[in-house]
């Protein structure tokens, strides 16, 4: 019976120069959403046969986001390589909105909160449909699935 989703997701912890405490919570909760709940179908290792569940293996090379995908087993089933031109300035962006949200719920009003936190879902929406795009004819996923990764890369482009 087919399963195609992420049982398990890993960083590359060499990629990670450092986070801070917000950043960490932000990791945790995305790997534990994904977990629970994402569509994932890798459409060349499902057409194999290989038709689910996943492990998913983030990490950074040569400026190029690798996505490895094994079977429940850990054999590699295939590397997915996708250029990260396009989402710099939404990481850029992300980093800087989330900077200013971590610092408004701190001592700013709730308005402000608000208003921040609008802006940061704006920014992740948009990278999640650049996601979707970039994965068009190698993976199929849904929305909330694009967001949640969009936040594990940006957890690998943090560089304090």
């Amino acid at each position: 019976m087919a399963d195609p989703r992420i049982s398990h997701i890993e960083l590359d912890e060499a990629t990670i120069i450092w986070r801070n405490a917000d950043i960490e919570q932000e990791r945790r909760i995305a790997i534990f959403d994904l977990i629970e709940e994402n569509t994932f179908k890798p459409l060349r290792p499902f057409e194999a046969g290989h038709t689910g569940p996943y492990r998913l293996r983030l990490s950074v090379e040569d400026g190029r986001l690798a996505l490895a995908v094994s079977d429940e087993d850990a054999t590699l089933l295939e590397t997915i390589i996708l250029g990260l031109g396009r989402f710099r300035r939404p990481i850029k962006d992300y980093f800087a909105i989330c900077d200013s949200y971590y610092q408004a719920i701190r001592r700013a009003t709730a308005q402000e909160i608000e208003t921040i936190d609008m802006a940061r879902r704006g920014v992740h929406n948009g990278a999640a449909e650049l996601l979707l795009e970039r994965f068009e004819g190698k993976i199929e996923t849904d929305f909330a699935t694009a967001r949640r990764l969009f936040t594990l890369i940006c957890v690998l482009h943090i560089r304090g």
